[in-house]
């Protein structure tokens, strides 16, 4: 961990979750604005948690890329409920990805948590994921975040206001410190800058060399 992570693990534990207004508004800046927040989760063999450090935004049956673009099915469905759902999903048979549905109700939107910073629960982490063997890459992607954090299927639908899954507010991260990219491991909009992350945080996943970069004031 960084050296002021310890000092965020204890605020972690007192800031508010956010509220469901913070997620009823567009996808891209929900996105932006939940990079600095800590995602948390409380299961049986404890509390794990991490500061976002990547999202991508996914916004509607326009979007090829989001799920919603086959329209509404029993996957789908969380897409299209209340701001400030989980949506939680598997890919490759293997693996959970943590989403946090956007806008109004019935238009399909949501932010993947693409990468997070542990700040709580690092050894429970550990134990989750012992063939890693640098914290760095406990949860540098989605599907790793998840096993890390213990977030599974149950956890599709519940609001992230209360446990055993929430994001708290956090400390607001400057446009100076954010890059904007395209999205990442996708065909469809591929082009489209949707991908936000804390510059140079060694929590963040690879990002391809050829990516056009920005700055999230530009």
């Amino acid at each position: 961990m960084t050296r002021d992570a310890a000092p965020r693990a204890r605020r972690s534990r007192l800031t508010p979750p956010l509220p469901k207004k913070f997620y009823a508004r567009e996808t891209e800046q929900v996105a932006r604005d939940l990079l600095g927040a800590v995602l948390e989760c409380q299961t049986p063999d404890g509390v794990a948690a991490g500061r976002i450090v990547e999202t991508e935004a996914y916004i509607g049956e326009h979007d090829l890329a989001c799920h919603a673009a086959a329209g509404r099915t029993s996957r789908t469905a969380p897409l299209y409920g209340p701001p400030g759902i989980a949506y939680v999903y598997f890919i490759y048979g293997m693996y959970w990805c943590f989403n946090a549905v956007t806008r109004a109700e019935h238009e399909p939107s949501a932010v993947l948590v693409r990468a997070v910073e542990p700040v709580v629960g690092i050894e429970l982490m550990r134990r989750r994921r012992p063939r890693v063997r640098r914290d760095v890459d406990l949860t540098n992607g989605p599907g790793k975040l998840c096993l890390a954090l213990g977030i599974v299927g149950e956890h599709n639908w519940l609001p992230l206001q209360r446990p055993p899954l929430l994001i708290r507010a956090g400390d607001p991260v400057p446009d100076e410190r954010v890059t904007v990219t395209p999205r990442i491991g996708i065909t469809q909009a591929a082009d489209w800058p949707l991908r936000w992350f804390i510059t140079d945080n060694p929590y963040v996943s690879k990002t391809p060399p050829h990516f056009k970069r920005t700055s999230a004031g530009n």
